[in-house]
This record gives structure tokens, sequence and C-alpha cells, in this order.
């Protein structure tokens, strides 16, 4: 007789509630004209930044391609005659993107970072591969004043060994000796 009883309980209460939902005014959000506002950290649409100098930050590492779940992205790299490393090309393919971070958090030089765009809805899945040219945009993203030339300790047109930031003068190897 008890478990009757729940029972019967229980179905008034699923009745309950459809009852009371059903003579709510429906919540109905207008998609294209009314955008609901993100979460401050919310992650869509990967883009590739530059330093404060204006020069690429990918240095082509492989990090991001390597962390990357999906296997979404790719690039060759090249190195220039003073030394710095970029990409030749780079490639990610948002229809396999699952636009978990984990790029962003791999690299080094802070030259991907996910924004909040996340409309990108196409008819045609080939429009969904960004090169280079699509990603990189003329300004450093989240962290504006990094440059990590001027921090790895590369010979290049930012410094020699030693005069990068937080960097010890390199060692003598004979004065080490006994």
């Amino acid at each position: 007789m008890k478990a009757a009883w729940e029972g019967i309980v229980a179905i008034a209460t699923g009745f309950a509630t459809t009852l009371k939902h059903l003579f709510r005014k429906p919540i109905t959000e207008e998609y294209p004209e009314y955008k609901r506002v993100l979460p401050e950290r919310a992650r869509a649409v990967i883009i590739l930044t530059r330093d404060p100098d204006g020069e690429e930050r990918c240095v082509a590492c492989y990090l991001c391609s390597a962390a990357c779940p999906v296997s979404c992205i790719s690039m060759q790299s090249v190195e220039r005659e003073d030394g710095r490393r970029y990409a030749r090309w780079f490639r990610i393919n948002f229809g396999r993107c699952i636009y978990c971070g984990l790029c962003e958090e791999a690299c080094p030089t802070s030259a991907i970072q996910l924004t909040p765009y996340f409309e990108t809805c196409e008819r045609d899945i080939l429009k969904l591969v960004y090169e280079k040219e699509d990603l990189l945009v003329d300004h450093g993203g989240k962290d504006k004043e990094y440059n990590f030339y001027r921090y790895a300790g590369v010979v290049s047109k930012v410094g020699d060994k030693g005069a990068h930031i937080k960097e010890d003068k390199p060692v003598n190897i004979k004065s080490n000796m006994p």
C-alpha cells in the first residue's frame, strides 16, 4: 500500500510541474537580433596575434598541433636570416576543432588565442579551413606587451645572449675548469 501511495505522489508531482509550466509565458530569444552576453572566459574562434613590435608571435614550434586532441592544426616552420622562426603556412580546420583551448595553453609565445566569437556556421565545410592570413590580427590579444624574443634567450635583433629580460650572462666554460 505504501509503494502505491508513493507512486501516486510521484505522478501527481510530475503533473503539477507540467501544469505549472503549461500556463507560463514562453521564453524566446530572437537570436540574430538579440545576442546573449557570453561569459568572460568563453572560447571559440582562434586568432594568431602579433608582438608589440608588430612581428608575428608564432615561432612554429608545433606545440599547439601536438596538444590538439583532434589534430586540426598544421603548419610549416621556416627560419629567417636573423634567427627568428615563423610559420610559412598555418592552417586550422574549424570543422574539426572542439574549442578545448589546449592549443592556447601549450603556446609558449601567446601567439594563439581563443576569442569569444562563435558564429562560424557555413554550408560548405571547406570554408571552415582557415589559413594564416585569415587568423592573423594586428594586435597582441590578451597579452599586449609580451614579446617572446625578449625573454627566450635566442640571439636575434632584440638582443644577444645574456641581454634578454631575466637572463644571466653566458658562462665561460673554461673558467669553470679546475
